[in-house]
């Protein structure tokens, strides 16, 4: 993806794109800024609907589902996702960060037999990654969540990986980002973020 020390010098990143749902292309901009926080920003009819998340809080604003103004996270939701923070990736130095990891074998994605790796993240997050052994990009990930007390798996799968000019790898297709699949056109990082962006309007 770049590098270990390319990765250990990434502390922000700009991505836009579109979400391709029931035949719309919804605009997405998402900003990272490393272990600080992230915000996620979907403009449906001239709406702009979020999602943020700190360390310790996090805030959703959906107005097309009917919201007239941010609702807080559960705390349970926003401690089970701080470790996404993380944008330099879970595995760069992950005993020091308190993670585990287990190589459990092989198995099959889409005709390509992948490494198939268990993490689990000092929160307490489990999730299984698939990585492509041409290349050693995770193709696919599998999250363990809990929603109302519920475990549930997430699903999602990247692809269309390019290096850019920086020096960095990144997947511009992702699925299993919301309901539909997410095409990134451009990608920004190390660019100055103003922290204010991550508290709610």
């Amino acid at each position: 993806m770049g590098g270990k020390e390319k990765l250990l010098a990434l502390n922000s990143v700009s991505m836009e794109g579109t979400l391709s749902f029931n035949g719309q292309n919804i605009p997405v901009k998402i900003i990272q800024l490393n272990n600080k926080g992230q915000k996620i920003t979907l403009t449906i009819n001239g709406m702009d609907n979020y999602t943020i998340q700190t360390k310790d809080s996090g805030w959703n604003y959906f107005p097309i589902q009917g919201q007239t103004k941010p609702e807080v996270m559960p705390s349970a939701v926003i401690k089970e996702i701080s470790d996404g923070l993380d944008i330099q990736g879970s595995f760069i130095n992950y005993q020091e960060k308190g993670h585990t990891v287990e190589l459990i074998g092989k198995d099959d994605v889409d005709g390509t037999e992948c490494f198939k790796i268990r993490m689990v993240t000092k929160s307490g997050l489990e999730e299984t990654l698939f990585i492509d052994p041409n290349n050693y990009y995770v193709i696919k990930s599998v999250e363990k969540t809990k929603a109302s007390g519920q475990e549930q798996e997430q699903t999602q799968t990247y692809s269309n990986f390019k290096k850019m000019d920086s020096g960095y790898v990144f997947p511009f297709s992702r699925t299993g980002f919301g309901p539909g699949e997410l095409e990134i056109t451009k990608i920004e990082v190390n660019i100055p973020i103003d922290e204010s962006i991550f508290r709610p309007i």
